[in-house]
């Protein structure tokens, strides 16, 4: 029977010994051997390689979702629909797809150079590297290797260190799947990704925070290696006065907390525009809360917990720095650090320089800020960090309006939370601090295939006799007509 997230909550997260993962220089040997022998390209090995991840996380369900418990305190519910199913869609979406994706596109050959032909052909890029996050480990390892795999390539997979039961049950049964051939799993810490990322890759998707971001990149340049970055930020939510003010609390009250806020597109703080729309936001998310997890979220099985008492405790301390600078908490609040656990808790009355606004919060603490003004919401987003997520909830169409033309975020979301992160057919990424670069779905195909341009021009008749030299007066004089 895998334990409750209550009952694992209630205890430190586990550390487990990974004996049997891949030693770096092994694997990076082995995946560049198989990326260089070129066995991953044939469309029905990608399928089978895709399938195979299919099935291991269909017949294992409960050893990842007994993971996600230990580690993060998710429900089975949560387990299943926000990491395995969301996998399982993508991998779908990609079956059904990937063999027009595959195609080469032809493209125009302008008149001066024909007789010819010219397409893009997305080519394999041969060796990447997926570093994966703690907060969503199964997601955010295998939907990237989603892409990479359908583009053909081998993969090196890291997951994270902060999850390690999750690490563990990758470590074993994701080479298993695959009858350890085009993927290889190396689990470790700090210094296991500074190992990885020395070496020369083909391309790096790392996702997590923006410091070991930029180490990412800084190692990266070194060898040339391309990169995607899904990082993060304060993405906001920003409230105008609303009909269903119960419905727009409840869809913020979902995105930011589920996982315990732990979620990199999670709403970090709300912009409530005048009087009648903060009145509405402070109170009807206390309701919502209570609505979904009970009048004591800590008895809630639905409601997770912190990746660490480090984590928690970094929390408890912003909160208190802004309670004492004058802010109040509206609901929430009650913490164990020990147990990882913080009740989900919505703070009035912060300052727009104060503790819980300085950084992301990444956990299920959400500042309202009250401003007399959209103008005057969207200035305060557009002097912070660009956001991995921006959120709007109105009535007004020239609100969505003025919000889509001068927000700048790796998404705009209207009167919704969390959910374009689900969805295959969208791109999925940031912009400027939030991230570089995108992928699910065909995004992710294309991000892990070099889209190679090809051009035929025949050899029979020459046409381009025009343009070799000696240039005299004749071809000077014809050369500007032909281009």
């Amino acid at each position: 029977m895998s334990p409750s997230p209550r009952a694992a909550a209630s205890s430190p997260a586990p550390v487990y010994p990974f004996p049997g993962t891949e030693p770096v220089e092994a694997a990076v040997a082995r995946i560049r051997a198989e990326a260089d022998a070129r066995t991953a390209h044939p469309r029905e090995v990608r399928e089978e390689r895709l399938r195979a991840v299919r099935r291991m996380l269909t017949d294992h369900q409960d050893r990842f979702a007994d993971a996600l418990a230990r580690d993060l305190g998710k429900s089975r519910t949560e387990a299943l629909l926000t990491e395995v199913g969301s996998v399982i869609s993508e991998i779908d979406h990609t079956l059904a797809h990937l063999g027009s994706w595959m195609k080469p596109r032809k493209v125009s050959v302008p008149l001066a150079f024909q007789p010819a032909s010219a397409q893009v052909a997305p080519v394999p890029l041969g060796a990447v590297l997926v570093i994966g996050a703690w907060n969503y480990p199964v997601q955010l390892t295998l939907a990237p290797l989603v892409g990479a795999l359908a583009a053909g390539n081998a993969v090196v997979v890291s997951p994270s260190e902060k999850s390690p039961a999750t690490a563990a049950a990758l470590q074993e049964l994701l080479p298993a799947a695959l009858d350890g051939e085009g993927v290889a799993v190396v689990e470790g810490g700090a210094d296991c990704v500074q190992a990885l990322i020395a070496h020369p890759w083909d391309h790096i998707l790392y996702t997590g925070g923006e410091r070991v971001g930029r180490i990412v990149y800084e190692a990266a340049a070194k060898t040339l290696t391309p990169v995607t970055l899904e990082l993060g930020g304060k993405s906001p939510a920003v409230v105008t006065e609303v009909k269903d003010p119960a419905g727009m609390a409840r869809r913020i009250a979902f995105g930011k907390f589920t996982n315990a806020g732990q979620t990199c597109v999670a709403p970090d703080y709300v912009l409530a525009v005048g009087p009648e729309a903060h009145a509405q936001v402070l109170r009807h998310l206390p309701a919502a809360i209570a609505e979904f997890y009970g009048p004591d979220p800590a008895e809630s099985p639905d409601y997770g917990r912190l990746v660490s008492e480090d984590h928690a405790r970094r929390l408890v301390d912003l909160l208190a720095e802004d309670v004492d600078a004058g802010a109040h908490v509206v609901i929430g609040g009650e913490a164990d650090v020990a147990g990882r656990y913080l009740a989900p808790t919505v703070v009035d009355g912060v300052s727009l320089d104060g503790a819980l606004m300085r950084e992301e919060l990444f956990g299920p603490v959400l500042p309202v800020v009250r401003v007399d003004t959209l103008q005057e919401a969207l200035d305060v987003i557009a002097a912070r960090p660009h956001p991995l997520a921006s959120y709007l909830f109105t009535d007004d169409d020239d609100d969505r309006a003025a919000f889509s033309a001068q927000v700048q975020a790796g998404v705009v979301s209207e009167g919704v939370t969390l959910l374009h992160a689900g969805m295959p057919t969208l791109r999925f990424g940031g912009v400027g601090h939030s991230g570089i670069g995108a992928y699910h779905g065909e995004a992710g195909f294309e991000t892990f295939s070099h889209l190679r341009p090809e051009l035929t021009k025949g050899t029979g008749v020459d046409t381009l006799r025009a343009v070799y030299p000696p240039h005299g007066p004749v071809k000077r004089a014809l050369l500007p007509k032909l281009l």
